[in-house]
Formats: C-alpha cells, sequence, structure tokens
C-alpha cells in the first residue's frame, strides 16, 4: 500500500508551518521586547519586579546578597529579553540554514552585560536615581538579616 500525498497538501503544511513560526517569532519578540534594554519604560513593570523575585529567593539562602541577586537577576531578565529578541527576529527573517546560535548566544551575552553595567554606574554615580519604595525593600532586606 503506498500513501499518496498531493502536491497541494504539502504546500498548504509548508505554508502553515512558516506560519507557525512567524506567529511563534512574533511573540517572542514582543515579550522580549518588554524584557530588553530597549523599551524605556519595561524596568519598573517587568525587569525590576523579576529582579526583586530573583533576590528574595537568593537573600533566603544567605541574607546579604540580597542586592547582589537584584543585580544579577536585573541583568537576567535583561538577557532573557534580548535572547527572547533575537530568536523571534531569526524566526520571521531568517532561514534556517543562516542561523548561528553560538553568534547570537554571545552578542545577547555581550550587550544584556554592557547594559547592566552602564545601569549599575549611573546609579552608583548618583546620575540615575532609584525609586523611593525599591530603596525602602532594601533597607528593610538589610534590617531583616
Amino acid at each position: 500500500m503506498t500513501c499518496r500525498v498531493s502536491t497541494n497538501s504539502l504546500t498548504l503544511f509548508t505554508v502553515m508551518i512558516n506560519l507557525f513560526k512567524k506567529l511563534r517569532g512574533g511573540a517572542l519578540m514582543a515579550i522580549g521586547y518588554m524584557l530588553s534594554p530597549l523599551s524605556w519604560w519595561n524596568d519598573l513593570f517587568f525587569n525590576l519586579p523579576i529582579a526583586l523575585i530573583f533576590a528574595y529567593a537568593v537573600a533566603w539562602l544567605n541574607p546579604s546578597w540580597f542586592l547582589p541577586g537584584a543585580i544579577i537577576g536585573y541583568w537576567l531578565s535583561n538577557l532573557l529579553g534580548i535572547l527572547m529578541m533575537q530568536f523571534g527576529a531569526t524566526d520571521i527573517f531568517v532561514n534556517e540554514d543562516k542561523r548561528n546560535l553560538k553568534r547570537d548566544l554571545w552578542i545577547s551575552l555581550g550587550g544584556s552585560t554592557i547594559y547592566t553595567i552602564a545601569v549599575a554606574a549611573l546609579v552608583y554615580f548618583h546620575i540615575l536615581q532609584v525609586p523611593e519604595f525599591f530603596l525602602k525593600l532594601f533597607q528593610l532586606q538589610a534590617i531583616a538579616s
């Protein structure tokens, strides 16, 4: 018994797979944009809460790790956003045979690290002000430890 598949059904299947990749890529880009450092409003609503959740989790292990945990959580949330944007853009614009995962990961890691260092330096030199309620959270955590 032979299975016959028409050319039309293969074409429809290919079109559906390509549509799914483009929709997945669009969703990854949208969520990644919200987490990435490219949107100016994202820190207050996405990155800082994620960083605080990460910091509280790390502080359970050692209370003095709260601030470093917040910085690392912030860096990781930015890294995740950049990676999601890159993978989404790759799904939308790049053919499978032209992908270079290693290069994409290094670019994401470098960009996120540079951005996090720049923000940390701006806060350290008092060019950027940390919102008052976040300072109170850090003070409460320091008192608790």
